[in-house]
């Protein structure tokens, strides 16, 4: 079977999800207010502020402007929903041969989860150029998004996108990366908040000789779930790509889902592709889902890969640290810090890699709170018996 064939600009080309659809089975249909099955009104805002680099030009435009949809066609209901229903988009552009001197900030903003708010973003990075953008999500919304990014030949592309919403937050958005000739993409997804998140990134190759590396580091608490499907279609000779994300949990029914899906076809001789998942389960209670998925249509492949690994902390490295004089929460907070750190450093914006690290500290410390107050209060329990 051929994986993600179907794809078109049309709501109507699209059966409204039932959660038994191999795309959608992972998915709690009914927290998506409404996204997934046309019922969402497109009355809510999220606001949009750019900090753009010097050398970058920022646009809002309407729906008729030429550059919208020429990398991606929606290939589900939300994102053709999406497509049908955001009034004004965002373009950024990146002239040819141009190194932009600091990142290009995008802080998306919402202010109400009762109401929906469809939005597309297209990054247009033109031959030889080079840029970072930064797509910072905060705030209570319900939001399903398109963001198309053209990396054009020769040209490098970094991209930060921060899930940091409000707990009642809603976001579906499909990110899709193509690239030219000798282009390299690097892009790097972190989930922090949210009450449902999917992201949906993707990569394809226009020419022989791209570069692709997908990061991902998530945290998920208590009744959240965080859902990452990506995919890499590999369709032109030459091309590597590297996909590496990780993930901690903790507090009963967190939810991470991660579906990785790798498609080698038949032209695309001498492709390099590995993919991996990791997850760390913190607590009892939580529940872990990680699918890869390696479609290889040519035997003429210089590599090809993938690897998923779920668990709870190694208890031998617990004793290890504690025998050297380590409390327990400090043992734990070092080995999560390690495990997420060697992805976590590698975003280049030190506002946003200092952020994240807050982030996860903050994360741990409250585990670390709500696991003394449970046991406190199981030792009370135990006493009054």
């Amino acid at each position: 079977m051929t994986l993600h064939e179907k794809a078109s600009f049309e709501v109507a080309d699209f059966d409204v999800p039932t959660g038994r659809e191999e795309e959608w089975r992972f998915t709690p249909l009914r927290r998506l207010r409404g996204l997934h099955n046309g019922k969402a009104q497109a009355d809510g805002k999220v606001l949009l502020e750019a900090d753009a680099a010097p050398e970058v030009t920022v646009e809002q435009v309407g729906r008729d402007d030429a550059r919208l949809g020429t990398a991606y066609t929606p290939s589900d209901r939300v994102s053709a929903q999406a497509w049908a229903s955001f009034t004004q988009a965002t373009v950024v552009t990146v002239p040819k041969e141009t190194v932009a001197s600091r990142p290009t900030i995008l802080r998306l903003r919402g202010e109400d989860a009762s109401a929906a708010a469809f939005g597309h973003t297209t990054v247009i990075v033109e031959p030889f150029a080079e840029a970072t953008v930064v797509l910072a999500h905060r705030g209570p919304a319900t939001y399903a998004d398109n963001v198309e990014f053209v990396v054009g030949d020769g040209a490098r592309l970094s991209v930060i996108s921060l899930q940091d919403w409000a707990d009642d937050a809603v976001h579906v958005s499909h990110q899709h990366a193509r690239l030219g000739r000798d282009a390299r993409f690097v892009s790097h997804n972190v989930s922090l908040g949210g009450d449902l998140v999917r992201i949906s990134p993707s990569v394809s190759f226009d020419a022989p000789g791209g570069d692709a590396e997908l990061y991902g580091v998530y945290f998920v608490d208590g009744g959240q779930h965080l859902e990452h499907r990506l995919l890499v279609d590999h369709a032109q000779p030459r091309c590597r790509s590297r996909v590496d994300y990780r993930g901690a949990l903790q507090d009963r029914d967190a939810h991470a889902v991660w579906i990785g899906d790798v498609i080698i076809r038949a032209e695309a001789e001498g492709t390099d592709t590995y993919e991996l998942n990791r997850n760390l389960v913190l607590t009892d209670g939580t529940r872990v889902d990680s699918v890869p998925n390696l479609e290889i249509l040519t035997g003429e492949v210089a590599g090809a890969g993938h690897a998923s690994a779920s668990g709870r902390l190694d208890d031998e490295h617990l004793f290890y640290l504690q025998a050297r004089g380590i409390t327990r929460d400090d043992a734990r907070r070092m080995i999560v810090r390690g495990y997420l750190g060697q992805l976590i450093e590698r975003i280049e914006v030190e506002e946003i890699r200092a952020g994240v690290e807050a982030a996860i500290e903050a994360e741990l410390d409250r585990g670390a709170r709500d696991g003394a107050r449970d046991k406190e209060a199981g030792s009370q329990g135990a006493g009054e018996r």
